[in-house]
């Protein structure tokens, strides 16, 4: 129990405590990160989504107009 009293305690609670501070911010920081990558990632595949719907109704309307097309040729 002499090292306890020995002063060595409280400089290595301290130390410890700043550790622990200072990865509970880097974690949060990266999760945020992260976070916001799934969000833009998110967005960028509904953007793509929308699109490909875009370009599916384009492609009816096209089907759509060749065959009146032939139907009146």
């Amino acid at each position: 129990m002499d090292m306890w009293h020995s002063g060595l305690i409280v400089p290595l609670g301290s130390f410890v405590m700043v550790v622990l501070i200072v990865a509970i911010v880097s974690v949060r920081k990266m999760r945020e990160k992260e976070l916001e990558a799934h969000r833009e990632l998110r967005l960028r595949e509904m953007e793509h989504e929308q699109k490909m719907r875009q370009m599916e109704i384009e492609r009816a309307r096209l089907e759509l107009e060749k065959a009146k097309m032939t139907k009146n040729a």
